[in-house]
């Protein structure tokens, strides 16, 4: 057992109980919203404690939540709804981006026009030790990105960042992937030369595929599966994500899988009524209403559930 820490300031691991591995409450453009969009703050506040407890009551007791630097964290909101729900929820640090480095580090960093050490490990760690800002919140684990663009130059600094403070600090760490590009073998690659324990890194994603051979390396190597995008039916099917579930299990790998649906309270990428038309399951109680009552339809049992939703989440951080 060991410390959590949570919105709302700490737990033991032991307390985390039923955890969604992957789940936003707020992705924005904030600098769009601020100049274009029509914000209610009070109103999504309250919206979204109520999707959380919504949750909450269908049996899951925790989410970890990787909205870092580039998806618009603001995390005084999301203590404000931490308060007024049960549900925990554990934040990250780390920064997203599938090219470039934002330009507030462009410049700054080692061998760069302001040649010094680099100022996103130090960001990062200080996240996790001390604290988001001067929110007192701590960040529990750490997020990355890569995509179909590949290693890019920023991609990979901020992944080797992501590395370091991991091995400073021995927070898990997951990683935004596109497993149709097989990029999770290039992330074993970089954080295993930085020093990574593999057994924590989660490699997000891979619900997105039905590539066995490619998981089950991935599986091998020691990193856990991100089943995590249940409901995003049109990039694969309900039927498939289930399945290559079952066949994972069945293969004896429920302790390197985790799930989660990638879904969140609000997000300004799409306008919400396409989105709800293309993709209606893709909400919170996904898992919970259909995907659990499938899994253990196909012969999935309680106690691999008990591993998915339980155990693996928490030994990340034990």
């Amino acid at each position: 057992m060991s410390t959590v820490h949570t919105a709302t300031g700490s737990i033991d691991s032991s307390e985390l109980g039923r955890t969604l591995i992957h789940e936003h409450v707020f992705v924005m453009g904030t600098e769009h919203q601020q100049n274009y969009g029509d914000w209610d703050e009070q109103a999504r506040v309250a919206d979204a404690v109520s999707r959380l407890d919504e949750l909450k009551a269908l049996g899951i007791d925790s989410i970890m939540d990787p909205t870092v630097l580039g998806l618009g964290r603001y995390v005084p909101r999301i203590q404000e709804i931490a308060t007024q729900t049960d549900l925990t929820i554990v934040l990250a640090t780390g920064l997203y981006t599938y090219n470039e480095i934002p330009f507030q580090f462009h410049y700054t960093g080692p061998g760069l026009l302001f040649d010094v050490p680099e100022p996103l490990t130090e960001l990062f760690v200080k996240d996790l030790t001390q604290g988001i800002a001067d929110t007192g919140v701590r960040a529990a684990f750490l997020k990355c990105a890569i995509e179909e663009q590949g290693l890019t130059p920023g991609v990979e600094r901020v992944m080797r960042a992501v590395g370091q403070a991991h091995v400073q600090t021995g927070a898990p760490i997951t990683v935004h992937t596109n497993p149709h590009t097989q990029s999770g073998l290039v992330v074993q690659r970089v954080l295993r030369e930085e020093g990574v324990d593999l057994g924590k890194v989660v490699l997000g994603h891979c619900g997105d595929s039905t590539d066995l051979d490619y998981l089950t390396s991935l599986a091998d190597a020691g990193s856990m599966l991100g089943m995590d995008r249940f409901g995003l039916d049109i990039l694969l099917p309900f039927e498939e994500r289930v399945s290559t579930v079952v066949e994972l299990v069945r293969r004896g790998y429920a302790d390197r899988i985790g799930l989660a649906h990638d879904a969140s309270c609000f997000i300004d990428w799409f306008d919400a009524e396409a989105k709800e038309q293309a993709v209606p399951r893709w909400n919170y109680r996904h898992i919970s209403e259909d995907v659990i009552p499938a899994l253990l339809e196909r012969g999935v049992s309680e106690v691999d559930l008990e591993t998915m939703l339980v155990t693996n989440p928490r030994r990340q951080f034990e």
